[in-house]
């Protein structure tokens, strides 16, 4: 982007926070330290002050496993407490822990069911002061989504949703639009090759399926380590697409 076109989008945006009667916010933002991943987002990371949700992918659909897990290493990454509401307790600490997430910085709030789930995501994330706010569920109306996105920005606090179904076919409610401002989905990979016998890297192919004012991506990543972050694979943008094939096959 030019520099005479920066300018003047950063005059529109001035102009139009005049209008709204307050001054523009300028988001900070969390990035992944893999440039083609940060290239893609407006930014050049995942925005504080916003919702972003997670979804798992091929076989991993419904349980979300490796979607939480990508959670738990962004979440990991933010600095504070982090909040993590839910319906059910079925997380496995170590498995966090291995991702950067340490338990002692995670507050649990187990919830009856969805309503309080989002009842409870909206009141950390307007508290302020956090790291992060995660929650599972099921389904994101729309309303709801815009009440989690405004209290995010509110308070400059990430918001994440990890969207972890019961059955295949409630997965087609991934398609319905929120007011997130990233859409991700997980899938798991065959773990990276070991020139000796034995398992090596986990591996996910990443599909950034929306992202507002910019495009969608899809990437082959090395799985969070126990600092929380990905490690691209070299060429992932030219494999993209077989990868596609497999998780989805």
């Amino acid at each position: 982007m030019s520099a005479a076109r920066e300018l003047a989008i950063a005059d529109l945006r001035d102009r139009i926070a005049a209008l709204e009667g307050g001054v523009a916010k300028r988001k900070v933002c969390l990035p992944f330290g893999a440039p083609e991943i940060d290239d893609a987002l407006p930014g050049g990371g995942l925005a504080y002050g916003a919702l972003h949700e997670f979804a798992g992918g091929g076989s991993g659909t419904v349980d979300g496993a490796a979607a939480a897990l990508f959670a738990a290493g962004i979440a990991a990454r933010t600095k504070g407490p982090v909040v993590w509401c839910l319906t059910r307790p079925d997380l496995f600490l170590p498995a966090l822990a291995q991702v950067g997430l340490q338990p002692n910085r995670v507050i649990f709030v187990e919830a009856g069911k969805e309503e309080d789930v989002l009842g409870s995501m909206e009141e950390a994330l307007s508290f302020g002061g956090l790291g992060a706010v995660v929650g599972e569920l099921v389904r994101l109306p729309m309303v709801a989504s815009r009440r989690l996105q405004l209290a995010a920005e509110r308070t400059g606090t990430m918001g994440i949703v990890v969207r972890r179904w019961r059955r295949q076919t409630e997965a087609n409610d991934f398609g319905q639009p929120t007011a997130a401002t990233t859409r991700w989905r997980v899938s798991v990979l065959p773990s990276e090759e070991l020139p000796v016998p034995g398992v090596g890297r986990p591996r996910w192919f990443l599909e950034l399926m929306r992202v507002k004012a910019g495009e969608c991506a899809e990437f082959c990543v090395g799985a969070c380590d126990d600092q929380g972050r990905i490690d691209i694979s070299p060429g992932s943008a030219d494999r993209s697409n077989s990868a596609r094939r497999s998780v989805h096959s």
